[in-house]
């Protein structure tokens, strides 16, 4: 008798036991890669402070069950004056595993873990662009992608408590 119990205890704790969220990396490459100098080679010449401006994008496919593409675009203007000396843009990509998450804590992990992971690949590929274009080396500063999410996620719920009012 003691040991029905203990099988059926044993069985029970299986079934209730959680999921195990899990991530795999499964590939990281370049989706996108482009340089442009419009201004060369008269751009050389010029004096004075460049202005740089930093974009990052991020897009995410399903790709198949539990397999996810997530995109990180980074673009890198650098102006000086009026003339842009260089425009450095890469499509960093990633296909991630994702599993045992529940749907926000998956939205929280390809909007975080994700683009946190192809950070470092896209800032080297733009690093490199921009020295293989002529130009004194660039080094983008680290990203905060939790709060950038935060951020995103506090916008959106405050998009959709303002919604039913303007339908109203």
């Amino acid at each position: 008798m003691a040991d029905e119990t203990n099988g059926a205890l044993a069985n029970g704790a299986a079934e209730a036991a959680p999921l195990t969220a899990q991530v795999n990396v499964q590939k990281i490459y370049i989706k996108d890669a482009s340089f442009e100098a419009p201004s060369a080679p008269q751009i050389f010449q010029d004096q004075g402070q460049p202005q740089i401006q930093l974009n990052l994008g991020q897009r995410t496919a399903s790709i198949g069950p539990d397999l996810y593409e997530v995109v990180l675009t980074v673009t890198v203007t650098c102006k000086l004056a009026d003339k842009t000396a260089y425009l450095a843009e890469v499509q960093q990509a990633g296909i991630f595993g994702l599993t045992g998450f529940h749907p926000g804590d998956l939205q929280a992990v390809l909007g975080t873990f994700c683009p946190h992971t192809l950070f470092p690949y896209a800032r080297q590929a733009v690093s490199s662009l921009i020295m293989d274009g002529g130009f004194p080396p660039f080094q983008l500063q680290p990203i905060n992608f939790e709060q950038i999410y935060a951020d995103q996620m506090q916008r959106q719920q405050a998009a959709a408590a303002v919604q039913p009012i303007a339908n109203a």
